[in-house]
């Protein structure tokens, strides 16, 4: 198994113009280590952002990018998510000024100021439990909040999700599913970061328990397919990622992607819009991104009749 650890700087951004730090060949298991969100600046409670980070900019260090073997423009990336293990022992969640669903920014202008600074410490109990105290006790259950190939002209922040993924913050990105990529660039030229322990749908404070992990994936290639936003595949579900302003547009990506999924099985497009409109489902996985995430989701019973 090769194991990818990033040689010097963290990237902050998805950028095709950097040079790839490993070259891994489709169905060949490679071993991924990560770094949490803040880069482990923050490990005690009386660390806030603003004092361990010099700006928002430094937020979701990823390890990349990692050069696909045959990728090509117009292909697919399946990735298979088979394993995530913490390499601490510890996670951090954060409210910090510039970012929260229930906070202003310069994006959602305000006259009241943001929230107040708070940092809470999570520790990880023999069961794998992350405990702070009685109240704040959640089981484990990782995902990779950025996953994400290159865009072929823009330098992409890595805390933007966008059609080629990024840091869309979906619980579903976790072991035991693929997720599938649309590839711009000869080599695809990978990045993944930003693993969470544990988050509820929309990640409302900006942040959930974050740790730096390392993660186990393969990767194969669909050539000549070409998807135009992320999907994943449960074994029971298959779902699609939109991402945008406002978040009602989201919905409408990630439903109107579905429905094309779902014509790939046969489906008439008006028959696979009614299907979904009975039992489609719909949550949001970030509301507090540069744009907002959201995933709709169709059961393989049914979508692959």
């Amino acid at each position: 198994m090769k194991i990818i650890k990033q040689p010097g700087n963290y990237s902050y951004a998805f950028n095709r113009y950097l040079e790839p730090i490993a070259c891994v060949h489709t169905g060949e298991e490679v071993e991924i280590y990560t770094e949490d969100t803040f880069k482990g600046r923050i490990a005690k409670e009386d660390v806030l952002p603003e004092t361990a980070l010099k700006n928002v900019t430094e937020l979701n260090p990823q390890t990349g990018p990692i050069y696909i073997e045959g990728a090509k423009p117009g292909d697919c990336l399946a990735v298979h998510i088979l394993e995530i293990t913490p390499t601490r022992d510890w996670g951090v969640s954060c409210i910090q000024k510039p970012l929260g669903g229930l906070s202003p920014n310069k994006y959602t202008r305000m006259l009241n100021p943001p929230l107040e600074e708070k940092t809470w410490i999570y520790h990880r109990d023999e069961e794998g439990n992350y405990i702070r105290d009685e109240h704040l006790r959640f089981p484990y259950e990782p995902f990779l909040g950025t996953i994400s190939t290159a865009s072929a002209l823009e330098v992409i922040s890595s805390l933007t999700p966008y059609e080629l993924g990024g840091n869309m913050d979906v619980p579903d990105v976790c072991p035991g599913n693929i997720v599938y990529l649309p590839v711009e660039v000869e080599g695809g030229y990978f990045f993944t970061g930003d693993v969470h322990a544990k988050q509820g749908q929309g990640e409302l404070c900006g942040t959930a328990i974050e740790i730096a992990a390392k993660v186990r994936l393969r990767f194969e290639l669909i050539k000549g397919k070409k998807i135009c936003w992320p999907r994943i595949e449960s074994p029971t579900e298959l779902m699609v990622v939109g991402s945008a302003k406002p978040m009602e547009d989201a919905a409408r990506i990630a439903y109107a992607e579905l429905i094309a999924w779902m014509g790939e099985y046969g489906w008439d497009a008006m028959e696979a819009y009614e299907a979904l409109s009975i039992d489609g489902k719909l949550y949001c996985a970030n509301m507090v991104d540069t744009v907002y995430s959201m995933v709709a989701k169709v059961s393989k019973k049914l979508a692959q009749r």
